[in-house]
């Protein structure tokens, strides 16, 4: 591929997940008829098995400890020295709240500014919610100028008050913290922290999706999230507190078996198509030292898989219904993350969803080298949009998608050892083939159905499901 230019700014996304932390280093590409691709430079990755539990950091030193080798993997790769990233979070607690609000303009007779939006945006940050929670993103649907009611687009319109529907995103205020907490003691800056399926949304959805109505949900390891669009707008966002783990914790019960032995089953026999396996197909399991391999029927495995998807699809079914968007999604829904990968799961979101259009979403527009296959599956989406967040936004109405006058609670600190770069400072750092970098300068300064269904679980026995 012939190339006209690559973006001097490099971005580092960094997937904080359930099971796993996830380091991706890359920048933009543009070609000749300037189509833009990724070129990915560094990726790291650490298994995190104590660590984080439904999407919140629940042991931070073993999360420091976790970030400090998947940044020093793609640090390595990409020769590079990591001081600003992207970072995701995610949690059951999550939640997402419709608000409206409105400023009166000082300057009647001109048009709606962009800093009028800015303004709006500013004012809705500062919006009273109890005092354990933290208002994360600010995401509008629908403007008002004056009268005028549904506006999409407000900028260029004359008029005295500016008002708009909003997404208020909220987290538990502990969990950011702790977040933010893992992030400095690793000696790092954040830029921007996104709600994991906005990321994924990045790297996986096209913008005919977005605007024809399309639902993404993304099975990680410890949570289910799910973002609506519809006409190129947000317009929902839930989390649902069952994923990944939740199917290797029914494996486990259901089969008798240890988790690592379950997890390892799901991800090499795992399958949500009970039919595709015959009875006498089967698997030694290993048993206790000086005990004998114990034989689980794959197609036993198979029926569990597809009887919790099931039961995470009825919920994405709720929530699109309670979204009021059902039947209006065009784009039908994307599924991504690790999940995503069991064979069969299109099948079981179209049958009980009743969506015609179900398909997988991978990580697209990265520029082919071996760095991309390792991020080129669904698992991957989060941490490639956490790259790409930071040449294209959420949201092209609003230039900021966090609190740009939040006091960081933490400065990271120097210890002279690292030479850090601010990729969104517009300088960026190239590699360099071993030679020096460019002194830096300074870091920015960093500005569900209601409880959904209670339980929409069936009895599993004497069964107890952590997830």
């Amino acid at each position: 591929m012939t190339t006209t230019g690559m973006d001097e700014k490099i971005v580092v996304g960094l997937d904080i997940g359930s099971t796993k932390v996830c380091a991706v280093a890359g920048r933009l590409i543009r070609n000749n008829k300037e189509q833009e691709t990724l070129e990915v430079l560094g990726v790291g990755e650490t298994n995190l098995t104590d660590g984080v539990a439904k999407g919140s950091v629940v042991n931070v030193n073993n999360t420091v400890n976790a970030i400090k080798r998947a940044v020093a993997e793609a640090s390595n790769q990409s020769n590079l020295n990591i001081h600003l990233v992207n970072v995701s979070f995610s949690g059951s607690h999550v939640t997402s709240v419709k608000s409206s609000g409105s400023i009166t303009r000082s300057s009647s007779g001109d048009e709606v500014q962009t800093e009028d939006i800015d303004h709006l945006l500013n004012d809705m940050y500062r919006t009273s919610i109890p005092a354990d929670k933290e208002i994360i993103h600010v995401l509008p649907m629908d403007f008002v100028v004056d009268t005028e009611t549904n506006i999409n687009q407000p900028v260029g319109r004359n008029g005295v008050k500016l008002g708009a529907d909003f997404q208020l995103i909220t987290a538990q205020a502990n969990a950011a913290r702790n977040i933010r907490k893992c992030i400095t003691r690793n000696n790092l800056a954040q830029d921007t922290m996104m709600l994991s399926a906005l990321a994924s949304g990045l790297a996986v959805l096209t913008d005919e999706e977005k605007y024809a109505g399309v639902a993404l949900v993304d099975i990680g390891g410890g949570t289910t999230e799910m973002a609506i669009y519809y006409r190129n707008v947000l317009r929902h966002v839930a989390v649902f507190p069952w994923a990944g783990n939740s199917l290797t914790s029914d494996i486990q019960a259901g089969c008798k078996i240890l988790p690592n032995q379950a997890e390892l089953l799901k991800k090499k026999f795992g399958s949500a198509n009970p039919g595709e396996y015959n009875l006498n197909e089967v698997v030694a399991v290993p048993g206790l030292s000086n005990r004998k391999p114990k034989d689980v029927l794959l197609k036993n495995v198979a029926v569990i898989i597809e009887d919790r998807l099931r039961e995470i699809a009825a919920l994405v079914q709720a929530e699109i219904i309670r979204s009021g968007y059902d039947g209006k999604l065009l784009g039908g829904i994307v599924l991504t993350g690790g999940s995503a990968l069991i064979p069969g799961v299109e099948h079981i979101f179209g049958r009980v969803t009743g969506v015609e259009e179900v398909r997988v979403g991978y990580p697209e527009h990265l520029e082919p080298n071996g760095r991309a296959d390792l991020v080129g599956d669904p698992a991957y989406a989060t941490a490639v949009g956490l790259v790409w967040a930071g040449y294209k936004t959420i949201d092209n109405r609003i230039s900021f998608i966090s609190d740009p006058n939040r006091i960081p609670e933490d400065q990271p600190v120097s210890t002279g050892s690292r030479i850090a770069y601010p990729p969104v400072s517009g300088t960026g750092v190239k590699p360099s083939g071993g030679t020096k970098l460019p002194e830096p300068p300074e870091p920015p300064k960093k500005g569900w159905f209601d409880k959904l269904l209670e339980a929409l679980q069936p009895s599993r026995g004497n069964e107890t499901d952590p997830y």
